[in-house]
């Protein structure tokens, strides 16, 4: 049976808000950046490798948490690095990629030792 990866609501209503904010002042995220916060808020099951993708996203952008125009009340608020974080499923979205890619990861590693000696392992 495949493995379902469909977004909490959490993460939902963070896409949602950043597109909102994105209309709202026509900027923030790339055009990966919307389909996917599309694709979120509409709660549609992703692939496996758009959860390791959002890990990627969240991994690389991380430090952009640090930058001016993060939080309401700072100069530049909402940040172009605010905005792409929320399409993306915001802090829900971070820890809900971490916990799917950690569990594919996993899984792949038990798969890889089943075939480790296998008949149909080539490295032998």
């Amino acid at each position: 049976m495949a493995e379902s990866y469909v977004p909490t609501d959490s993460m939902a209503s963070n896409a949602r808000r950043g597109l909102a904010l994105r209309d709202e002042f026509n900027r923030g995220g790339t055009a990966v950046g919307i389909a996917r916060a599309r694709d979120i808020a509409n709660k549609k099951n992703l692939s496996e490798s758009t959860v390791l993708r959002m890990h990627s996203f969240f991994s690389r952008h991380a430090v952009d948490k640090k930058g001016k125009g993060w939080s309401q009340g700072e100069e530049g608020y909402p940040s172009n690095g605010l905005i792409a974080w929320l399409l993306w499923g915001g802090d829900s979205g971070r820890s809900w990629a971490e916990s799917k890619r950690n569990a594919i990861m996993r899984r792949r590693e038990r798969s890889n030792k089943i075939w480790k000696g296998s008949a149909f392992d080539i490295t032998q």
